[in-house]
């Protein structure tokens, strides 16, 4: 359980509770698990946030591949269990190698992966560390995924931090079962 507990419709504001039943329209009232069981205690910024994650889940430019990779490489440079657990084995079913994701996880040092993916890697390596990226860096993401998929990619990282804030901040329960845990 979260630090906070589930929001129920009666504990939201009235003119809140338009966007809360909307959001919870398809999971009965009420949202139990995963970052979205915090941001529903502002119904009306999950609504907003929830247009914007599923653009870049359903219209990206960027293959599911990609997307996954840049997931776990959020998971890991946020240390965010809940976001590792929802994503190691996705990568893993898109094609992102078991030494991968396993070094990833463990800190230990990454083996090559394709050009476009290791230009990820590279991109969201130096944005975590540094903040920014360097010219060469950004050029070379920019000659990969143009900048319609670079900005997809940059928001992508953007939009899954915010995810791993909330899961962090209000200790998320991570689910039983699944990729092993972030050793941190």
């Amino acid at each position: 359980m979260a630090r906070t507990p589930i929001v129920t419709r009666e504990q939201v504001p009235e003119e809140l509770r338009g966007a809360f039943d909307a959001e919870t329209a398809g999971s009965g009232g009420v949202v139990a698990s995963g970052p979205g069981s915090v941001m529903i205690n502002s119904p009306e910024m999950r609504r907003r946030a929830n247009h914007l994650v599923n653009y870049l889940r359903d219209e990206s430019s960027l293959p599911k591949r990609i997307q996954e990779l840049a997931m776990i490489l959020t998971a890991r440079n946020m240390d965010c269990q809940y976001i590792w657990h929802a994503h190691a084995a996705r990568a893993r079913q898109q094609g992102i190698s078991d030494e991968f994701v396993d070094n990833l996880r463990d800190g230990k040092d990454l083996p090559q992966l394709p050009a476009d993916a290791q230009t990820v890697v590279h991109y969201a390596t130096e944005l975590f560390r540094e903040h920014k990226v360097s010219e060469a860096t950004f050029q070379t993401a920019l000659e990969q995924f143009g900048a319609l998929g670079l900005t997809e990619l940059t928001t992508l990282l953007g939009y899954y931090s915010l995810l791993a804030f909330n899961a962090n901040a209000f200790v998320i329960d991570v689910p039983d079962g699944g990729e092993p845990k972030l050793p941190i």
